[in-house]
């Protein structure tokens, strides 16, 4: 039987660095780390649920989730606990605006080991980075600031207006090498 390999889910805002995370941590652990992260799902829907009115019933605003929103997110945490239980490493970025989704992951990748990682910036250089990079809708990360790491607790967090991706990266591995992950068993048992 294969033992379930590891998870990073780098949680955080909108522009705050975690798909070029992603990618650094892809280059330098060891084997096929897949990306399993929201935006790959979000892909994955038809093309008609990424314009509006559709889109509203996935994310609205990148804030609260509709009732397809909720299913795809809670079908990727099945997803991600399926794939660490085969044996295959993977990372993912996600965004938990949505209070249910910290349980329902933790309660998904109960027992895996899976590390959560918070990373952070501070509001005003999300909003120079949302502006800079043309590819976002602006005021996303403000109205996600407040919510996505109200829940508290993590393995890791990382600050990367501090840190370039590398140095983030290097900490989350020495995170991982330095014993098992407890977020997600802490935010499961205290009920998200």
């Amino acid at each position: 039987m294969t033992a379930p390999a590891p998870i990073v889910i780098l949680n955080g805002t909108s522009s705050s660095g975690k798909s070029t995370l992603l990618k650094v941590l892809q280059q330098i652990l060891p084997g096929p780390w897949l990306d399993a992260g929201l935006d790959k799902f979000l892909w994955m829907l038809p093309g008609r649920y990424l314009d509006l009115p559709l889109w509203d019933d996935v994310l609205g605003r990148a804030v609260e989730a509709g009732e397809t929103g909720h299913t795809l997110v809670c079908g990727m945490h099945q997803a991600m606990a399926a794939l660490s239980r085969a044996g295959i490493p993977l990372v993912a970025d996600h965004v938990l605006v949505e209070p249910a989704w910290v349980l329902d992951l933790a309660e998904a990748l109960d027992g895996l080991p899976a590390y959560l990682v918070g990373v952070r910036c501070p509001l005003e250089v999300l909003e120079d980075r949302e502006r800079s990079r043309k590819d976002r809708t602006l005021g996303q990360a403000r109205a996600q600031f407040p919510l996505v790491h109200a829940h508290g607790v993590y393995d890791l967090e990382v600050d990367t207006s501090l840190l370039d991706p590398e140095a983030c990266a290097a900490w989350i591995i020495a995170r991982m090498e330095s014993g098992p992950p407890q977020a997600l068993r802490r935010l499961r048992d205290q009920g998200g």
